[in-house]
């Protein structure tokens, strides 16, 4: 479900726990111009923002706020930080998560290093229910011997069994992928990103919701991987450009379904 106007709006319609997961990238500070037009944007609409996500929020639910900062006179605002503890304030526990960009320039100030990173805070209202962790970190040792708490045996040695080590194990928490190609819309992030996100916080035919829509990366994660998902965008042409996008997803979907279904 696409809708067009200002999310405040918008999510007064969404029943109190009906969402099982939020992927979303708020405009930050004045990093970026949204068609020449950020008066709309503050400390007073994200605070409730944030408020208003986790009333929507399902318990065990997770909001992935993908944030940076400007630099402004050689400093960081801080606003993320703000926003996170927020977030913790309005009731939502906190995971820090950091998308590494590869292949991004030189960022921020001169006089520091090149910023090369966003945020992807992980607010959970509770612990995360739904999704599974994502394990594609190898593991090189396979398997080995293990002393079991301290115990010992009768001749005062430490007992020991083997433990099976599988061979991939949980990623870590920096995520690394490419810079999304420009787009119609000036700050896109990459379809994985969002995917992996949706894996690892919610299951098939759970709710995603997106209240700062954009270029549309998380509805078209969501239809591809059996998420029902609420879009909200406010600026018309960003509007009509994810709806064309997420709609094509939704359609390639269900022909892939249907093709399963003939497999079978």
């Amino acid at each position: 479900m696409l809708h067009l106007g200002d999310c405040l709006d918008v999510m007064q319609g969404i029943p109190d726990g009906s969402v099982d997961l939020t992927v979303t990238s708020p405009p930050y500070d004045n990093l970026r111009t949204y068609n020449g037009n950020n008066d709309q944007w503050g400390e007073h609409v994200w605070r409730e923002v944030i408020a208003d996500l986790y009333r929507v929020t399902a318990d065990g639910g997770v909001v992935v706020w993908v944030v940076a900062d400007a630099t402004i006179k050689g400093s960081e605002t801080g606003t993320s930080f703000k926003q996170a503890l927020w977030a913790m304030e309005c009731g939502f526990k906190i995971e820090t998560m950091i998308w590494e960009k590869t292949g991004q320039g030189a960022l921020g100030s001169n006089s520091y290093y090149a910023q090369n990173f966003e945020y992807m805070f992980v607010f959970c209202k509770g612990a995360p229910l739904g999704g599974t962790l994502i394990k594609d970190r190898e593991n090189k040792v396979k398997s080995g011997l293990v002393k079991t708490n301290g115990s010992v045996d009768n001749h005062g040695k430490f007992s020991t069994r083997t433990i099976e080590i599988k061979p991939f194990g949980k990623r870590n928490n920096i995520w690394r992928f490419d810079t999304q190609k420009k787009s119609a819309h000036p700050a896109p992030f990459p379809i994985q990103l969002a995917t992996d996100h949706i894996l690892s916080w919610s299951n098939p035919g759970d709710t995603v919701l997106d209240p700062f829509l954009g270029s549309g990366t998380t509805g078209v994660a969501a239809a591809n991987t059996g998420r029902r998902f609420i879009g909200i965008e406010r600026d018309p042409d960003y509007f009509n450009a994810a709806s064309s996008r997420i709609q094509k997803a939704q359609a390639d979907a269900i022909t892939n379904r249907m093709r399963e279904a003939t497999r079978t």
